[in-house]
């Protein structure tokens, strides 16, 4: 599968040599780049696929970026906006990582209106 992020790079999910699929750059994707929201739909169950935004608010997550395994040393980051943002530069090749432990979430108003708009609104995406 291949996929292009907003500014046309392309990338692929591929068998990673940490854990079973992985996400990877096709192409330069430069440090700052938005490489894509992250859609996904509320649910009450831990899975594979299981991003805890907060310790209450787990989602299922539908798209690529589900792909993206965890390292110590992170290439891209995930913004309370959901969107994820390349931390430095990822070359055409590198496996696209996030650092899960890394996650600390603002639970301010505007924050919560966005996770309602974005979860509440996924299936009609």
């Amino acid at each position: 599968m291949i996929f292009k992020t907003p500014d046309n790079a392309r990338i692929s999910v591929k068998k990673s040599p940490l854990h079973g699929k992985g996400l990877f750059a096709q192409d330069f994707i430069p440090e700052g780049a938005i490489l894509g929201t992250i859609k996904g739909i509320r649910t009450n169950k831990n899975g594979m696929y299981t991003l805890w935004v907060t310790e209450d608010r787990p989602i299922r997550m539908l798209c690529k970026f589900k792909y993206i395994n965890h390292s110590d040393d992170p290439n891209v980051v995930l913004y309370d906006t959901m969107e994820v943002c390349a931390l430095r530069d990822i070359f055409p090749g590198d496996e696209i990582l996030h650092d899960y432990e890394s996650g600390d979430w603002e639970e301010s108003e505007e924050y919560e209106d966005e996770f309602t708009h974005i979860f509440d609104n996924a299936s009609s995406n």
